[in-house]
């Protein structure tokens, strides 16, 4: 259905409000983002964003759903035009350019990992990585070992990223090859 004028559809308002809702949860995780602050980031009421999500952990994990794939979306891109025996690469290369600049993702998904103490998200954020390790291993068709350093290398990277470790590559030599090292690959 067309929307006219400025109105937005029920799809575009869940989607802002996934934006906004990501957008604080990436900075204060679930038990401190308000869902006061995440209706006023996306422009609607409370009681709306509670039509829309009926509780804030559900709306958590719908952010969650999110970032994962838009990981996965980058992933299939990279690799549908990647050559065989280096798709794996072509992923890495797409989630160091595409993804890592993005704090808010990467920020939602370090915050799911935190949650991770209530079984519920548990269960929820652990089937999504699942998920996500799958494709990875079935696109890349690269063996165990290999999926696993894919997946090691990048939660190493979104720790650097996370903590702008680069900003200390001038007084840490180690920490200034890595940066190299990031820049060379």
């Amino acid at each position: 259905m067309a929307t006219t004028g400025t109105r937005k559809t029920a799809e575009e308002r869940r989607a802002a409000v996934l934006e906004a809702a990501a957008a604080e949860f990436a900075l204060a995780g679930l038990a401190g983002t308000s869902t006061d602050d995440i209706a006023r980031r996306a422009g609607i009421s409370q009681p709306y964003l509670f039509r829309l999500f009926r509780t804030k952990k559900e709306l958590f994990l719908a952010c969650d759903d999110r970032a994962c794939e838009k990981i996965v979306e980058a992933f299939r891109r990279a690799a549908a035009d990647a050559e065989p025996g280096h798709k794996l690469d072509a992923m890495g290369t797409a989630y160091e350019t595409e993804l890592l600049p993005d704090r808010h993702a990467l920020f939602m998904l370090m915050q799911g990992y935190v949650a991770v103490s209530d079984p519920e998200i548990r269960d929820h954020v652990r089937r999504k990585y699942g998920e996500v390790i799958s494709v990875v291993s079935e696109l890349s068709g690269a063996p165990p070992d290999e999926v696993w350093r894919f997946f090691a290398y990048g939660m190493h990277l979104n720790i650097v990223t996370a903590m702008d470790l680069g900003a200390i590559a001038g007084e840490n030599p180690v920490v200034a090859a890595w940066q190299e090292s990031i820049k060379a690959s």
